[in-house]
């Protein structure tokens, strides 16, 4: 069975394994063709799975493209969310939606997007993005299955590194324990991750044995054999008593040859020239309409930006970053300080860096880069922040300067009560970087997009909290928290290249905010403003103050070129880079010398204007002084997919907007 007519009962198509391999080499073109279109996004997983997605959608699953939400369907969970496109091209080939459609992956306003999301997709099961999390789903679904005494299996994709998150061992588990014959997990067996391979950033072997022991009935198949493929899922699992896995040995880049067994390739995407070399490899060159496809995004892509461009509000001129050759900004992502500043320090013998699988996307590998002698104190724990958070409280314990980090939403919300309890309970001397901060993380989409971190950090009693401006500031905090500063502290910085505004002699003082004022209009956007410590700032009577942190600090400061050209209006911006423990002296003088407060914040809002709010609301200087306050920032809604500075006007937190 697979692809059938609910109502009726007959099946639509059944598919020769034939036809299920040419339908897999052809998702694979399609899938070039998606990755080239949208500029970013997961080559190597979504070829390595395609034989099995072809496998599933189209012969094993019982499943309707008519009727989505079939209550006897067959479920598929993409536990490895990233691997979206796989996903997207199972829909397309089995009817749910046009192949054509897939193209307009990670797009803005698009249902495809960069990691999958039920409630705008139908034939997506549920969304998912946070690796380790899909078992667990599918646990809950075939409980609810045995519930209402329902027949439908529940498939469950997942990567090997994928493994090594301790919550797919809770759900084995649980799985076993209540004897879920209708559950069928796969692991996409292809021995790569970010960091390198499986076995050395943590090896997960012997995996099949561990199911066993968990009480599993185990396959071990090739992945890429389509006989093999549809023996394994295709059993009858009713009277087991026990779930099953089945180990499915990829190729990580199936297909194309300069992407096959290359780590490299996980998280990367095919340009023009690879993706023709790529179908050409594939036989499908001629078979692969990739002209039409690709100008089908761009017209897609072109309307999105006039749409978005509509909702802008419009000057007498264009003051967009770098627009014009007069106030141009040099850009750098704020990570790369993070980077120069591990290795610049790392020669003291206390700092322990740990990995968590994108060391070099958050230049925490810089650590060692180039200098062998620290590799023994480079830890790789692979994909497995909880352990981590633990693991470095008990190096803090020891004496040690442990430094670990990974996307902001990993890194302060999954492992939330181990730092709360491991680490700041203890207040133990552990330097956490919450890296990819924000909505300009971009075309990852919501899973990955951090926009409550600074809501959980700034609660936490003992913890420290960083949000530096640009990368040469995100270098002095990243020194100062290391080894300048005890106990716990968080910094959080972006992944995008934003402007860098400061200079090796701008003033970073933990606690004390920078005022930053615009002195006139040059070629060099930075070279325009002055900055100060607030301690040492004279009042200007400024018309309006703009308190900002991180990139939005930037933003803060084109605001304040924009409504001086075109209103007059003079702005104290503040800097306010430490957000715990605050600058509150720095917030009252703004209040009583400008009488207006407005915050900008790449998150939820609420980080920011609480804090700010709190001290004009507590402080008795300023009973019965008159305020006007604003907040800019995320207004209580999840990120999406799309091009980081696209997003960053969509959700209002551009100086323009």
């Amino acid at each position: 069975m697979a692809l059938l007519d609910s109502s009726t009962g007959k099946l639509i198509r059944d598919y020769s394994i034939e036809e299920l391999k040419d339908s897999a080499k052809l998702m694979r073109g399609y899938d070039l063709v998606a990755l080239c279109a949208a500029g970013s996004g997961h080559a190597g997983g979504t070829l390595s799975i395609m034989d099995v997605t072809a496998a599933l959608y189209l012969k094993i699953a019982n499943h309707d493209p008519a009727n989505p939400q079939w209550p006897d369907r067959d479920r598929i969970i993409w536990s490895g969310g990233h691997k979206a496109p796989s996903l997207y091209l199972g829909l397309a080939f089995a009817g749910f939606c046009k192949p054509q459609d897939v193209m307009l992956l990670r797009k803005l306003g698009s249902a495809f997007q960069g990691h999958p999301h039920w409630l705008k997709l139908p034939g997506v099961e549920v969304s998912t993005g946070s690796l380790g999390q899909g078992l667990s789903i599918a646990v809950g679904v075939a409980l609810a299955g045995k519930l209402d005494d329902k027949t439908f299996r529940t498939f469950c994709i997942m990567g090997d590194g994928e493994q090594q998150e301790g919550e797919v061992w809770e759900a084995a588990m649980e799985a076993a324990h209540y004897k879920l014959e209708n559950l069928v997990a796969i692991v996409d067996y292809n021995r790569l991750q970010i960091d390198g391979t499986v076995a050395d950033v943590m090896n997960i072997d012997p995996l099949e044995e561990k199911y066993k022991s968990f009480g599993w009935d185990v396959v071990r198949i090739n992945g890429h054999d389509m006989a093999q493929v549809l023996d394994a899922l295709s059993v009858n699992r009713v009277g087991s008593a026990k779930p099953l896995l089945a180990i499915a040995e990829t190729v990580k880049g199936k297909g194309v040859s300069f992407m096959e067994n290359v780590a490299g390739w996980h998280g990367k995407t095919p340009n023009h020239e690879e993706m023709i070399q790529g179908l050409r490899e594939l036989g499908l060159l001629d078979r692969v309409p990739y002209a039409s496809l690709l100008e089908y995004a761009e017209q897609y892509q072109q309307q999105a930006t006039r749409e978005l461009n509509a909702k802008m509000p419009h000057f007498r001129r264009d003051y967009w970053w770098n627009h014009s050759i007069i106030m141009s900004a040099k850009m750098e992502p704020t990570r790369a300080g993070f980077g120069r500043a591990l290795a610049q320090n790392g020669d003291d013998e206390r700092v322990v860096c740990l990995g968590l699988d994108i060391s070099g996307s958050i230049t925490i590998s810089e650590f060692y880069a180039g200098k062998p002698e620290r590799k023994k104190r480079w830890i790789s724990m692979g994909i497995a922040e909880q352990s981590a958070t633990a693991a470095a409280a008990g190096l803090a314990r020891e004496g040690k300067l442990p430094v670990f980090g990974t996307y902001a939403t990993f890194a302060a919300a999954r492992n939330l009560d181990q730092i709360r309890t491991s680490i700041c309970y203890g207040n133990f001397n552990v330097l956490i970087a919450g890296a990819h901060g924000g909505v300009s993380v971009g075309p990852d989409g919501a899973t990955h997009q951090a926009l409550e971190d600074l809501f959980a950090v700034c609660g936490l009693p003992n913890m420290s909290v960083v949000v530096p401006c640009d990368s040469i500031e995100t270098r002095k905090a990243t020194t100062h928290l290391l080894l300048k500063l005890q106990g716990p502290k968080y910094l959080r910085f972006a992944r995008e290249a934003t402007p860098i505004v400061t200079t090796e002699t701008t003033p970073f003082v933990f606690g004390q905010a920078n005022i930053i004022r615009l002195r006139k209009v040059v070629n060099e956007f930075a070279e325009a403003f002055e900055t100060q410590l607030s301690s040492a700032y004279r009042n200007e009577s400024e018309d309006l103050t703009i308190i900002a942190c991180g990139p939005m600090v930037p933003e803060a400061m084109r605001a304040a070129y924009i409504l001086q050209q075109e209103f007059g209006w003079e702005t104290r911006v503040i800097n306010m880079h430490t957000l715990k423990p605050i600058d509150e002296d720095a917030v009252i003088r703004a209040v009583k010398e400008t009488g207006m407060i407005i915050t900008a914040e790449e998150h939820q809002i609420g980080a920011l204007i609480w804090r700010v709010s709190g001290i004009i609301t507590s402080s008795p200087s300023l009973y019965g002084v008159p305020v006007i306050t604003g907040a800019v920032g995320v207004r209580d809604r999840f990120g999406e997919s799309g091009a980081p500075w696209e997003l960053i006007k969509e959700f209002g937190v551009s100086a323009d907007g």
